[in-house]
């Protein structure tokens, strides 16, 4: 099967033109060809979405040591005829001066870049007639001129294809060096705050008529907040309220309630006293503007450490 070429699937992923409808069609059935355009456009995607980025740290250096070596790499490429790049020298179309064009390096016109005769001038200068004395074919050296511009004009588009594939991944790395960069390093940003230690913690279990499968856990955390984690809880018709018990005199205060989820984060009054109010309790309340215990507790369990 004859893939479609690696330039022309650069120009699709770019988006630089459409496919036609055979390339479509060959698309559709090579699988070698689809992977290829699919890795191509993630690559131009990545690119795209980096260009709102500013005021971001310079990338690191061997990003762009990296993006130096593959240009250079692409430019090294060879011709479609495989023969490297240098000073070449037009064959004389017959013996008189104003025929011969000789391609040298000059400072406007560098080695690799046409004459700035084309070929359908030289063409025009010669007779073009059937009273041609000699083997040569009229027209010969037109066309041995056309066909090497032709080469040397498909050899540069291929090679800036190449360089154009070349630059997209290369810039679509640096972009993602420079987002790599952003992640870790954020001069200005606040160091994380360090995770607060745990001075008591009582693991919750049913408590009356609660159904067994009904757990929780309770931490308090060093600087006076109550962790709070739920699963499995009967739903009721009300809410979920948080207490903290003396068991030795039954008396008890609110911490806070349970809103939909399984963890709560509570603050806890800056005075209490946890070897006094040690038991903690998770109750079903009604809205009935009673501010009391409901006596109906789900969860209960005991602070330690």
């Amino acid at each position: 099967m004859q893939h479609l070429d690696h330039d022309r699937l650069v120009y699709l992923a770019l988006g630089e033109s459409e496919a036609a409808n055979g390339e479509s069609t060959h698309l559709d059935t090579c699988e070698h060809c689809r992977a290829e355009l699919t890795a191509l456009q993630q690559v131009a995607g990545l690119g795209a979405e980096t260009q709102g980025l500013a005021d971001l740290p310079d990338p690191p250096e061997h990003i762009w040591q990296g993006i130096a070596a593959e240009i250079s790499a692409a430019q090294a490429l060879p011709s479609l005829t495989g023969a490297p790049r240098q000073q070449t020298v037009d064959q004389p179309l017959s013996g008189t001066s104003a025929e011969r064009q000789v391609s040298s390096p000059t400072p406007e016109r560098p080695i690799n870049e046409p004459t700035e005769r084309s070929v359908s001038e030289l063409a025009a200068e010669r007779p073009i007639s059937g009273t041609t004395a000699g083997p040569e074919v009229p027209g010969a050296g037109s066309h041995r001129s056309e066909g090497r511009s032709s080469g040397r004009s498909r050899a540069r588009r291929r090679g800036w294809s190449r360089w154009a594939a070349t630059a997209v991944t290369a810039a679509a790395a640096a972009a993602v060096g420079v987002v790599g960069t952003v992640s870790v390093l954020r001069p200005n940003d606040p160091p994380p705050d360090p995770t607060p230690a745990v001075v008591a913690q009582a693991p919750l279990a049913a408590y009356g008529s609660t159904p067994p499968t009904a757990t929780g856990d309770a931490r308090v955390l060093d600087g006076g907040q109550l962790h709070l984690h739920v699963a499995n809880l009967p739903s009721v018709p009300g809410y979920y309220e948080v207490w903290l018990i003396n068991p030795t005199t039954m008396q008890m205060f609110s911490v806070g309630t349970l809103g939909g989820g399984s963890d709560a984060l509570l603050p806890l009054p800056p005075n209490v006293d946890l070897s006094a109010y040690s038991v903690v309790d998770v109750s079903a309340e009604q809205y009935d503007n009673k501010p009391a215990h409901s006596g109906d507790s789900l969860l209960r369990g005991t602070l330690t450490g």
